[in-house]
């Protein structure tokens, strides 16, 4: 349930009419997380609302996105939703994990929500294993992508100019039968049942995602981020003139913690 900034509650759905959505799933590494938080930083989104669920763990925290000491008191939560009217563009960002056996009730009432606030489509940004890649997705990128048939149908042809890589599908049972292919995402999270609820109800998504591994996924997150402005372009690229176009994007405050506090001076 999306509950407005400016109320204190209520269940009216806000007209996001040609929006494009664009959320993480919580997957390894925590890539997509972090590619949209490089997104709502870097476009200076407002904070328009909360997405009110039983699905995830509870927490609260300071603003990740502080930019000063007035603003860095404020509170978040653990789904929060920032819009950009100039783009047309809303973020959903999750910053817990699932509670057991919740999966399928938040994509139920994300996808209801969807379709109540009239987005034109979905963009979620996802990881993988890389370490469970099967002989074919060794090859090349680690970056994949799916449409649902209905986006197909809409930017099919934008993405072949962007001579991107679809997501293998693999076969149900290795070594026994290999004709029967499924498509498999593991370390995914909600990704791949969020995909083939989304196909069957009609509603236009693509998954971005990255193979990566745990560990220090930032740069993995600059990647993810960088594809996605292939397609969407969110900020004008300037990989023309720097060598390192990760640097166009604006690194959020909150990242200064991503490890934890320093070792204490007392340990040496």
């Amino acid at each position: 349930m999306f509950i407005p900034c400016d109320r204190g509650g209520g269940s009216a759905a806000p007209d996001f009419k040609g929006f494009t959505l664009l959320m993480p799933a919580v997957s390894v590494g925590n890539v997509g997380q972090l590619a949209i938080d490089l997104v709502i930083s870097t476009l200076g989104m407002t904070k328009v609302g909360y997405f009110y669920t039983d699905c995830l763990v509870p927490m609260v925290g300071n603003n990740p996105y502080a930019t000063a000491e007035e603003n860095s008191v404020e509170l978040s939560i653990n789904a929060e939703v920032y819009s950009l009217p100039s783009k047309k563009l809303v973020v959903l960002q999750i910053r817990s994990p699932f509670i057991k056996n919740k999966y399928r009730p938040f994509c139920e009432t994300l996808l209801s929500w969807v379709k109540s606030s009239k987005c034109a489509r979905v963009v979620l940004l996802s990881s993988s294993h890389a370490y469970q890649r099967d002989d074919e997705q060794l090859l090349g990128t680690p970056l994949r992508y799916l449409l649902t048939p209905d986006l197909e149908k809409a930017v099919g042809g934008r993405v072949k100019e962007l001579n991107w890589k679809e997501m293998e599908k693999v076969a149900a049972y290795p070594g026994i039968n290999d004709t029967d292919k499924v498509l498999h995402i593991p370390g995914g999270g909600i990704t791949k049942l969020l995909f083939t609820e989304s196909c069957s109800e009609g509603i236009q998504m693509a998954v971005l995602l990255k193979f990566c591994s745990e560990g220090d996924n930032i740069p993995d997150a600059f990647v993810l981020v960088n594809y996605l402005n292939e397609w969407l372009q969110l900020i004008k690229s300037e990989s023309n003139n720097s060598t390192d176009p990760s640097s166009q994007w604006k690194i959020p405050s909150s990242w200064r913690l991503l490890f934890g506090n320093g070792l204490p001076p007392a340990l040496f």
